[in-house]
């Protein structure tokens, strides 16, 4: 018992060594972003404007959302072409990593005229995800929804393309108090116009699970099916594709056959759709978050597992086909 008690502190300490690294080494980035975002929060929309107008009784209403992620599962199920052939009439949520392969399938805003682009990241490879003509098709029909430590050139490139920027706080330090970066930028974008206030949510360290908490807590939606969020690894994917996910590289030495492989990327079963996934350290923290937000959202939200795969699945998790869900909700 105490070796297995040993061996899971050692696997834990491991994962948060890797997300500590990931999500802090670039924290002097993140403030020069926010310095040189600091003029267009001042003068674009928060992100409290999305709020229902009707705040107080949204939860009356059947008010559902498709969040999309880029996992492999979207392709694999071919989902967006799904997507684009049906009838919904609810929210997309779209993380910025698949939004141009959307607009490509046809999940469009002429389509669906209640669509959303999420970016949290700060990273400048960012702008890449914007940077595609059918972007500057549809961009003026798009609402936008960034950090406010998201990379300048890769907001402005969305900026360009006509994509109504509106901006959030990412929370990662709030318990510092008041000294925190998330209190200290708080004040400063108040410091012009004190009614200037941003929204903050918690990220989970990814796109998809902050697009997961857009839809409920500033769009206000009560039904959220998740596609293209596996959060994790199919079976048949190879080393070298597990490895380039975030600061896996570091593991390049690791023996594949041997017990430390095993740990840091276990293989898990899920029941509801009877398949095997790999997860990696990183999504073992992004699974594990995720899951445990959806365990503790509101009793009026429910969340729907249609990436018909991967590793969401358990308390207050519902699974179904995402063609059952359209069929539902269209």
């Amino acid at each position: 018992m105490s070796n297995n008690l040993s061996s899971s502190k050692e696997l834990k300490k491991n994962i948060e060594d890797i997300m500590k690294k990931k999500h802090y080494e670039n924290f002097d980035e993140w403030v020069i972003n926010f310095a040189l975002n600091l003029s267009n929060i001042w003068n674009e929309k928060s992100a409290k404007n999305l709020l229902p107008l009707d705040n107080e009784n949204f939860q009356n209403e059947e008010n559902s959302a498709i969040v999309i992620g880029r996992g492999p599962s979207i392709k694999k199920h071919n989902q967006l072409k799904l997507l684009a052939d049906s009838d919904y009439q609810g929210t997309i949520v779209c993380c910025d990593g698949v939004l141009s392969d959307a607009l490509k399938s046809g999940v469009t805003p002429d389509k669906f005229h209640k669509f959303f682009v999420i970016t949290i990241d700060p990273y400048k490879d960012i702008k890449k995800h914007y940077d595609h003509e059918i972007i500057n098709t549809y961009g003026s029909k798009i609402k936008g929804i960034f950090t406010v430590i998201a990379n300048p050139n890769a907001v402005e490139r969305a900026r360009q393309s006509g994509i109504q920027i509106h901006w959030m706080h990412s929370l990662f330090d709030y318990n510092e108090g008041v000294k925190s970066f998330n209190n200290l930028s708080a004040l400063m974008i108040r410091a012009e116009d004190s009614l200037h206030r941003l929204p903050a949510i918690q990220t989970g360290g990814n796109v998809g699970t902050s697009s997961w908490f857009v839809a409920w807590q500033i769009l206000k939606c009560t039904t959220i099916a998740l596609i293209g969020i596996n959060h994790g690894w199919e079976e048949e994917d190879s080393w070298e594709t597990i490895i380039s996910h975030g600061s896996m590289s570091d593991t390049r030495n690791i023996d594949k056959n041997g017990p430390s492989f095993k740990k840091l990327f276990k293989k898990i079963h899920n029941p509801d759709f009877n398949c095997n996934c790999i997860l990696d350290p990183l999504f073992q923290f992004y699974s594990e978050a995720l899951k445990e937000f959806i365990s503790r959202s509101p009793e009026w939200l429910s969340t729907i597992n249609a990436t018909e795969g991967g590793s969401i699945f358990g308390k207050r998790i519902k699974s179904m086909k995402f063609n059952d869900f359209l069929n539902s909700f269209s």
